[in-house]
C-alpha cells in the first residue's frame, strides 16, 4: 500500500539513487502564501479560469473540489464514492478527469456542475494526471509516463523518465508547464522537470524547507500538488494535509547561491 512504511523506505532508496546522478537543482523563492485545507489529502491540483481545482484522496474521504485561491475556502465539492481512492486530476475542454488509485477507473465530470458524465478504464495504478493540449499524461508510480487520447482514453504512447541513464520512479502529481512535465517524486521535496518527447530529465527543483517537517501533521503530509496559472505565469505548490499553498518562483541553479527567503 502506498502509505506503508515499506514503501516509504523503498521510495527513499529509489530517490537517493536518482539523486546521485542529479548533480544540481534549481531553488525557489516564495512569492505569496495562501491558506489550504489541512484535512485535504491532496492528490491532484490545477488552476483554471481563476479557480483552483483539487482532487483529494483516501477511501471515504476522496473528493473533487473547486477552491478559492485567496481564502482556501471550498466553493464547490463532489464526494467520490467510498470504494474509490481518488488521485490525479486534469482539465480537458469543459470536463475534469479524475483518476483513482487501484480501481482502474477514471471519472469524467462536467467542469461547471461537477456532474459525473462517464468513466474510462485503464490498466495499472493511477497516480498523477495532466494534459499538454493534445493528450492526457498519466503517472502510475513507476518511471513510465503514459499518453492517452482524452476523448477515448486510448493509450497512444509512453516515455520512460531517465536522469543520466537512471530511471526515476515514484512519479506522482503532474503539471504541464512551459512545454515540460513537472512531476512530484513521492516522499521527497523535489520536483523533476521532464521532456515530454523523450522522458529525459531536464532538471530538478529543490523545495526543501518550503513547509518544515515540524509543521507537517502526519508522515504522509508530503509535497504533492503542482498547479500552473498559464495566463499569468504563476506556479503554485502544496502537499497532502498541508495548511498552506505557496506561489513560488523558480530560482535557476546558477543563482541559487543563498537560502531562499520564506514568508509566513
Amino acid at each position: 500500500m502506498r502509505i506503508s512504511a515499506f514503501y516509504r523506505i523503498f521510495a527513499t532508496a529509489i530517490f537517493a539513487a536518482a539523486a546521485s546522478v542529479a548533480f544540481a537543482a534549481d531553488g525557489y523563492r516564495v512569492i505569496h502564501t495562501y491558506p489550504h485545507d489541512p484535512q485535504a489529502y491532496t492528490q491532484g491540483l490545477l488552476y483554471q479560469d481563476g479557480h483552483l481545482y483539487e482532487s483529494t484522496g483516501l477511501n471515504g474521504r476522496s473528493s473533487l473540489r473547486m477552491v478559492d485561491l485567496e481564502t482556501g475556502s471550498v466553493q464547490q465539492r463532489a464526494a467520490v464514492p467510498a470504494q474509490y481512492f481518488a488521485e490525479g486530476l486534469a482539465s480537458w475542454r469543459s470536463t475534469l478527469i479524475q483518476l483513482t488509485w487501484q480501481s482502474h477507473i477514471a471519472l469524467v465530470y462536467d467542469r461547471f456542475s461537477f456532474r459525473l458524465l462517464r468513466t474510462f478504464s485503464y490498466k495499472g495504478e493511477g497516480w498523477g494526471l495532466t494534459e499538454d493540449g493534445r493528450y492526457l499524461i498519466m503517472s502510475d508510480g513507476t518511471a513510465t509516463l503514459r499518453f492517452f487520447d482524452p476523448d477515448t482514453f486510448r493509450e497512444v504512447r509512453r516515455v520512460v523518465v531517465k536522469d543520466h541513464g537512471s530511471q526515476v520512479t515514484q512519479l506522482n502529481e503532474l503539471e504541464y508547464v512551459h512545454g515540460e512535465i513537472y512531476a512530484n517524486v513521492w516522499h521527497t521535496d523535489r520536483i523533476v522537470r521532464i521532456s515530454p518527447s523523450s522522458g529525459r530529465v531536464l532538471g530538478w527543483i529543490d523545495l526543501v524547507g518550503l513547509l518544515p517537517e515540524n509543521q507537517r501533521s502526519d508522515p504522509e503530509a508530503v509535497l504533492n500538488g503542482i498547479a500552473w496559472d498559464s495566463a499569468n505565469d504563476r506556479l503554485f505548490v502544496t502537499g497532502k494535509l498541508w495548511p498552506r499553498l505557496f506561489e513560488i518562483k523558480i530560482v535557476p541553479e546558477a543563482a541559487n547561491l543563498v537560502p531562499a527567503h520564506h514568508t509566513k
